[in-house]
């Protein structure tokens, strides 16, 4: 290599590392277990535990457990396996989902398979969570105040989303700690809530637990459609590694053990969020249950507006962490790729653009149920059940029948089933709600 190769090449190094410290995954690797904790419950608790006594109430309760528990066991798995990837090609740090794609399968496919489902995930996630801040705007409104004039949710979405405007400004992922922190907190609070309130309702004589559609193909529809709920309930490892990548590491201190401590204290606290709120939530309403469990809690009222508040606060920080992926993706290709100036005008154009693009798609399509199934199925169970364990068996290569190749493959049958059954449920839910619909009602 001439004198002049190797003074290009280290300009080339220069100006990569300086578009690294630039980028929000990888500004900033200062954070601690307790980062990967609150961050991980952000991520992971969101709409989806306040459906699960809806998916509860469409498999009834043999099967609305064992789903339950196969999938917090399964996932749990899976983020473990994500978490010992992320640094399996020595000397380098796989920060992003798709650059785990890469090292598995190649530059270019590796890019194709990861980047279409991570995105469908992550912008999924974002208008999903315009339409829950609205909604749960909506019934603080409405609670509070019964006897004012009825609003449009058109009108609490734009409320909700104004806050996004501001925080997505935000440079990296310890930037906005202290709200995926706070996020958190309530999490577990409005969870505590929901199964709180169903017990001080109690179990009524007119609770009824018979499957809530009347025709065999109604309930089969509906048993799918619930499978997409509970792996949209399971949706943090989409981000996974983008967290992991804010943790310093060294080959003494590697980052994966502060990472797997603070995702075991967040699993707990997903169990503890989860299955009070799905099984207790079920036990309180049956078979009439909202698609959203706060909508059904009627009182105390003062109770309900808390909670109702708490999710507000709690999909804020959830909505910012999701997109900071988002963020990632589409600045790293501006910047790297079409050769943009990394700049405060690039960031404030693109994050501005997308945060609006989420609250125009929120506003329009806010069929909150069928689209937790559909995204559920569709994208949380390839990048949450098994892409993981193929990217495993694809690096490690574990010898056929031993355990580790024995539990991928059931991983991946589990994971396969739900990403071609929970869709077609979701898909007949939005017809059925689409039919009475009026845009910007």
């Amino acid at each position: 290599m001439t004198g002049k190769e190797r003074k290009n090449r280290s300009e080339d190094v220069n100006i990569d590392k300086g578009v690294d410290d630039w980028l929000p995954i990888t500004s900033s690797r200062t954070a601690k277990w307790y980062y990967s904790a609150f961050h991980n419950v952000t991520a992971m608790v969101g709409a989806g535990v306040l459906t699960l006594p809806y998916a509860m109430s469409q498999m009834g309760w043999a099967w609305g457990a064992v789903v339950l528990v196969v999938s917090w066991v399964v996932t749990l798995y899976t983020l473990w396996q994500m978490v010992e990837m992320h640094e399996m090609v020595p000397g380098k740090r796989l920060d992003r989902y798709h650059e785990l794609g890469q090292a598995a399968f190649g530059e270019k496919l590796g890019l194709y398979i990861v980047v279409p489902q991570q995105l469908t995930v992550e912008v999924g996630v974002n208008i999903l969570y315009m339409v829950t801040g609205g909604k749960s705007l909506k019934k603080i409104y409405d609670t509070a105040c019964p006897s004012c004039k009825p609003l449009k949710l058109t009108y609490f979405i734009l409320i909700f989303s104004s806050v996004h405007f501001f925080l997505s400004h935000c440079p990296n992922f310890n930037s906005i700690s202290f709200v995926s922190f706070m996020a958190a907190v309530t999490s577990l609070s409005y969870s505590t809530i929901g199964w709180g309130a169903s017990i001080h309702k109690g179990i009524g004589p007119e609770v009824d637990y018979s499957p809530r559609a009347s025709t065999t193909v109604g309930r089969v529809f509906g048993a799918f459609h619930a499978l997409g709920e509970v792996a949209f309930a399971y949706a943090g490892h989409n981000v996974v590694l983008e967290i992991q990548a804010t943790m310093p590491s060294t080959p003494e201190h590697p980052c994966k053990k502060p990472m797997w401590k603070g995702v075991i204290v967040a699993y707990i606290i997903v169990a503890i969020c989860y299955f009070p709120m799905a099984f207790i939530g079920y036990a309180a309403f049956g078979r009439s249950v909202e698609s959203n469990i706060l909508i059904s809690l009627e009182k105390p009222a003062w109770l309900i507006i808390i909670a109702n508040a708490f999710v507000v606060i709690h999909v804020i920080g959830s909505y910012q962490i999701f997109a900071m992926g988002v963020f990632d993706m589409v600045e790293s290709y501006l910047v790297k790729v079409k050769k943009f100036s990394p700049t405060r005008m690039l960031r404030l154009v693109t994050r501005t653009t997308y945060v609006a693009l989420t609250l125009f798609l929120g506003m329009t399509f806010p069929f909150f149920s069928g689209l937790l199934g559909f995204f559920g199925g569709f994208a949380f169970a390839p990048t949450t059940y098994f892409l993981p364990c193929i990217i495993w068996l694809a690096i490690y290569k574990p010898k056929r029948y031993s355990l580790s190749w024995v539990t991928n493959w059931i991983c991946i049958t589990i994971g396969i089933l739900l990403m071609i059954l929970a869709p077609l449920g979701a898909l007949r839910h939005i017809i059925l709600e689409a039919k009475d619909y009026k845009f910007y009602s």
